[in-house]
């Protein structure tokens, strides 16, 4: 049994690539959470390689010798105080995850199962973001049914009766051949589902199940500067279970502005401005989040400069502070230019000293726009 492989991790992974790998495989095989044969013996697995690869002098061992230390050795303690024949899986998952997995999991913190956490999208806008709104977001979450309160039984039909293959515990123990012996794992009932009891007449609305899917509006508030990608906990808004609520997860995903473009805390917005205007100088309308605003352009803006509007960005995100709004300046040359405006840009031309040779006039405006356009 190669502890490497089964963590799926390389030789060379540092210790919290070895703990990341870990924490997934741990919830993915998790005995009160994944059912399917050889489910429970893959979650001892797991757990027996990262003790020991998560240990350097263990780990340092197993790289040399192939085997942890004192294993197959008479009176040996491969894990060094964890126990040897009486080693549990549930210890290092405990250590490492405590409560977090609600109903799941431990020696003496088996009990009735904490609901699914569930998962929605919210789109958002830049104005939203910004002022940390709170925003309705709709969600169809599993909830006590009315019909039957959560009994699962018909009212007025015959009552549960207590299961026969778990006595009514919920739980059954199971064993599991491992290197270091037998190990006696505990596993929720397959035939009641860890609820120690069996339905006879079933409810008509939710079909026994004790709660029926229910459209609800959560109110979710926004961090200041809230991002695309990031996501929100709601507490206790997701599907209710026996053992308690779990949780709503709200990923963000933010609405496009039809002119300002995001980058962090900045936002940017492309400037269109005429070259008599970029040379001459003149004005511009930044439509902010606060409203328009005037901005002046300075005589001989060159293509691509940029005018910083400090403190009208997006609030910083878990930071103090507030980023910019940025104008870039976009200059446009006319594609197409009538008589009057041809004979003032020759005189401008010869004025400078950047006179066309007359030869070359006709065509030139056009050719310039051609440039500009990437033809």
């Amino acid at each position: 049994m190669d502890y490497y492989e089964l963590l799926g991790v390389a030789k060379t992974a540092s210790a919290d690539e070895i703990k990341s790998a870990y924490r997934k495989l741990a919830l993915k095989y998790h005995p009160d959470r994944n059912k399917e044969a050889g489910a429970a013996e893959k979650f001892t697995q797991i757990n027996e390689a990262y003790s020991v690869l998560s240990d350097a002098e263990k780990r340092a061992h197993y790289d040399r010798f192939g085997s942890a230390p004192g294993a197959g050795m008479p009176g040996g303690d491969p894990f060094g105080g964890m126990g040897g024949a009486g080693f549990d899986p549930m210890d290092i998952f405990e250590q490492l995850f405590g409560g977090a997995m609600g109903g799941m999991g431990g020696r003496g913190r088996r009990g009735p199962a904490r609901g699914d956490d569930i998962e929605t999208e919210a789109r958002v806008t830049l104005e939203q973001a910004r002022a940390g709104e709170e925003v309705d977001v709709p969600v169809d979450r599993l909830t006590t049914c009315e019909h039957c309160h959560g009994d699962k039984t018909e009212p007025g039909g015959k009552p549960p009766v207590t299961c026969t293959t778990c006595g009514g515990a919920g739980a059954v123990r199971a064993q599991a051949r491992t290197i270091f012996g037998v190990v006696e794992t505990q596993q929720v009932c397959s035939t009641c589902k860890g609820e120690g009891k069996l339905i006879v007449d079933p409810c008509t609305v939710c079909k026994g199940r004790g709660r029926t899917l229910k459209g609800e509006t959560v109110k979710v508030k926004l961090p200041k500067g809230i991002d695309e990608g990031y996501r929100i906990r709601v507490a206790g808004k997701g599907n209710e279970g026996p053992g308690g609520n779990g949780d709503l997860y709200v990923h963000i995903e933010m609405e496009p502005h039809g002119e300002l473009r995001r980058e962090a805390e900045h936002l940017i917005f492309p400037a269109r401005i005429g070259f008599a205007t970029a040379a001459l100088g003149g004005q511009v309308t930044v439509p902010t989040l606060d409203g328009p605003q005037v901005v002046e352009v300075k005589p001989g803006t060159q293509h691509g400069e940029l005018h910083r509007l400090r403190g009208q960005g997006m609030p910083r995100l878990q930071a103090s502070g507030t980023g910019d709004l940025i104008v870039a300046y976009d200059v446009v040359v006319p594609r197409t230019l009538n008589d009057e405006a041809r004979a003032a840009l020759r005189a401008y031309a010869a004025a400078v000293g950047d006179e066309v040779p007359a030869e070359k006039h006709e065509g030139f405006f056009d050719k310039v726009g051609k440039i500009f356009r990437g033809d």
